[in-house]
């Protein structure tokens, strides 16, 4: 397994200086069953295409898949394998400008991540970091989540 650079900006210039620089790809992360299932169960859907892999069989899926937003949620998990925000007091999800789910993770697939730093702005109380944030599956010509990512990152006192 080959270790990922992992970024460490602690100024609000490191963050500036990142925009445009394209981060990964993280390592390779196996989407087993039982990930899938804890996700269901903490979200309560129990959809049949995502935890009953007999049912799941005879889809055109052939098997169970992800959820969509399973994907969406290992985004903080993934971007942490990247870029570290140790330099500073926190940094908080702010939300998403576009999130979209172009191909299924079929159960037993291995995802990871390549992001690109859109933009690092100043605003009140910090910066405000957007990156574009790709998901991809292996052996997929198709990436599995495309999301815009807001982040707002607070300088340390």
């Amino acid at each position: 397994m080959t270790q990922t650079a992992q970024h460490r900006p602690t100024s609000v210039q490191d963050l500036k200086d990142l925009v445009g620089t394209r981060l990964g790809p993280t390592e390779w992360h196996v989407v087993d069953q039982a990930k899938i299932d804890a996700f269901a169960d903490l979200t309560g859907d129990h959809q049949w295409i995502h935890v009953d892999p007999q049912r799941a069989a005879d889809s055109p899926f052939g098997s169970t898949i992800a959820h969509g937003l399973y994907s969406l949620s290992r985004t903080p998990a993934f971007l942490e394998e990247l870029m570290a925000f140790d330099g500073f007091a926190h940094s908080l999800n702010y939300g998403y400008n576009k999130v979209r789910f172009p191909a299924p993770v079929p159960v037993g697939s291995r995802v990871r991540m390549r992001v690109t730093v859109v933009s690092a702005d100043e605003v009140s109380g910090g910066i405000q970091v957007v990156t574009s944030q790709v998901m991809e599956r292996e052996g997929s010509d198709k990436p599995v989540m495309v999301a815009e990512s807001i982040a707002r990152v607070v300088a340390a006192s």
